[in-house]
């Protein structure tokens, strides 16, 4: 598993220095060459894996947040049924406050891409 988590980030590093390369609407200072289209080409190809697997990091991390989030709920629930009622509201508004925070995540990398 340790070796999943460090190739992601391995990727998203190189996604993040290529990012840059790749100027958006700047005029060129020389006509493009073969090889000039296939570096950007290159370089938006690492740019769009790195912004999917940053969207799918913010997934895996929210899923994971929100099921912590819900387990830890319902045991307290469970031990304390009276209870059940008063804890109810702040584990939605905090399984929304991840929700909202996985879905920000996914739009920036999407706006990356």
């Amino acid at each position: 598993m340790r070796t999943v988590w460090q190739v992601a980030v391995l990727a998203l590093a190189v996604a993040a220095v290529a990012a840059p390369a790749v100027a958006h609407g700047e005029p060129a200072s020389a006509p493009a060459t073969d090889e000039a289209k296939a570096n950007d080409s290159w370089a938006g190809s690492i740019r769009t894996l790195g912004a999917c697997l940053g969207a799918a990091l913010a997934v895996m991390g929210g899923s994971y947040g929100i099921a912590r989030i819900g387990g830890a709920c319902i045991e307290a629930m469970a031990r304390q049924p009276e209870a059940a009622r008063d804890m109810f509201a702040p584990m939605v508004v905090t399984a929304g406050m991840v929700e909202v925070g996985m879905l920000f995540t996914i739009l920036v990398c999407w706006l990356i891409s």
